[in-house]
């Protein structure tokens, strides 16, 4: 099965107002002509609207950062009493057509679990907002010789009991937490390891369409320097950009590498 390519640049906690418009006046010129690659940005919550609105027209999709689920009284609910958290049903409601979650910084620095990203999952695809799931193991992690079973337990985890159909529609970004923001990078045979991996887990979960129709990102720092040769990895569908998503050429570079 042929995969389209998808980049997604992940803004983090970056960009006021008009930075966030420059961003995008900056960026849309140079991806216009790329029909053959998925591009999104991901903007923080305050700059959703704005983005949401410069980007009308283009090919570019809106996401976000992060959202909230609980469950009450057997259900997930997507509103109520909890002051300063955001909804699916708001984030679809605002324009988006994904949502990153189970980012290895949401883990590390608000104590995210496996079992809470399952939550978020299944509230997105009950109001059908489209989900980038991450997964990744840190530098102790990967040291020990422990990477192949850090992945399983995240996936097993967030992937329960959900339905094959909606995961096929959703994204997977294997993000080695050890090469985020360091300057370190996977080589692309040992991100293409863990891709496979990956697949593999989704194989034995949902099926072999289902893993085939998914589409796994690189979440490592990947850069204009390095895109081509990660993508040309036969399980490697793209990238989570996280730095280089704040410079337009950068970012653009990048996306012109999945073509």
């Amino acid at each position: 099965m042929s995969r389209r390519k998808f980049i997604a640049g992940n803004w983090k906690q970056n960009n006021l107002l008009a930075e966030s418009a420059d961003l995008v006046n900056e960026l849309l010129p140079l991806v216009q002509n790329i029909k053959s690659v998925d591009i999104a940005v991901c903007p923080p919550f305050t700059s959703l609207a704005l983005v949401k609105d410069r980007l009308r027209g283009s090919a570019v999709m809106l996401g976000a950062q992060n959202a909230y689920a609980v469950e009450a009284g057997g259900k997930l609910v997507q509103s109520g009493a909890y002051t300063g958290e955001v909804s699916p049903a708001m984030l679809k409601d605002a324009g988006c057509e994904w949502v990153i979650l189970g980012h290895s910084e949401r883990r590390q620095y608000f104590g995210e679990t496996d079992a809470k990203v399952n939550a978020k999952i299944r509230a997105c695809y009950e109001v059908g907002l489209k989900p980038i799931i991450c997964v990744g193991e840190t530098l102790e992690e990967r040291d020990s010789n422990r990477t192949a079973a850090v992945i399983d337990t995240q996936m097993r985890g967030c992937f329960a009991n959900l339905p094959a159909a909606k995961v096929a529609e959703s994204v997977i970004a294997y993000e080695p937490v050890w090469a985020i923001g360091t300057g370190r990078t996977a080589t692309p045979a040992q991100a293409q390891e863990v891709h496979a991996q990956i697949r593999k887990l989704l194989s034995e979960l949902f099926g072999a369409q289902t893993a085939a129709a998914v589409r796994i990102q690189y979440g490592g720092s990947m850069k204009p320097e390095n895109a081509k040769e990660l993508l040309a990895q036969p399980d490697i569908d793209g990238g989570l950009i996280g730095g280089a998503a704040l410079k337009a050429k950068s970012f653009a570079d990048i996306i012109s590498a999945a073509v």
